[in-house]
């Protein structure tokens, strides 16, 4: 599969968890339906031509991630305001990631997708964009860097070092817990899927493991190999 790498950081970001509306909580990284969100702004799509693109890239790209910084956390407070009663307001707490930075794998699985693929790697490389790439949330935009141009392998299966997430068993299993001990893992239940009515579908969500930054552990399962380094990564 072609494939290329980049580096996504940023101040802050924002993934809202679904059941979190009242004082929302965020994904700890940049969920596979945040990502379609920035590669739509990067090639300037409007909400009406992201409609059809959204199903569309959420089964023809496929990605990985693997953390540059440790996940942190912050909940900030906010007076809320209505424009028709000024002097109604309510607190309300948001759960924010601080200076997030990620190394982000991005293969075309289906050549359905070719154009907008092709054209997002330029932008990438040429460090363009038409709209502000943001973080989930508008008031919190991302720098995007290119890093290499490669291919994933055709999917294997067996033992791997993994600094990228990986899926909860039976996908995958995890070979060695004594090294999971020495650093924080985490967990996650991601989603991957979003229909032309801007809804994440439920049975499409993945639970996931990941090793915290700069580190890694070893597991057993389904993985692609990329060409430039020789490094193994689970894509979704």
């Amino acid at each position: 599969m072609k494939a290329f790498q980049l580096k996504i950081e940023g101040n802050w970001a924002h993934f809202k968890k679904p059941e979190t509306n009242n004082n929302p909580l965020t994904h700890d990284f940049i969920t596979k339906t945040a990502l379609i969100g920035l590669i739509g702004a990067v090639l300037g799509k409007e909400r009406t031509e992201m409609k059809p693109l959204f199903p569309q890239l959420s089964d023809d790209i496929l990605y990985g991630l693997k953390l540059l910084k440790p996940v942190k956390k912050e909940s900030w407070g906010f007076t809320l305001r209505k424009a028709v009663n000024l002097f109604e307001k309510a607190p309300k707490n948001m759960e924010f990631l601080k200076q997030p930075e990620y190394l982000v794998s991005i293969a075309l699985k289906d050549n359905r997708s070719q154009n907008e693929y092709d054209n997002f790697l330029r932008a990438i490389k040429n460090n363009e964009a038409i709209f502000t790439p943001v973080l989930g949330l508008h008031n919190c935009p991302a720098n995007l860097n290119f890093l290499s141009e490669g291919e994933f392998s055709p999917l294997q299966n067996g033992k791997f070092v993994a600094r990228c997430f990986v899926s909860k068993p039976p996908t995958h299993k995890i070979i060695d817990l004594s090294v999971t001990r020495q650093f924080r893992v985490g967990l996650d239940k991601m989603p991957t899927f979003q229909n032309n009515d801007f809804w994440n579908m439920p049975e499409k969500y993945r639970e996931i493991i990941y090793p915290s930054a700069n580190c890694e552990i070893t597991v057993e399962g389904e993985h692609y190999i990329y060409n430039q380094d020789g490094e193994c990564w689970w894509l979704m």
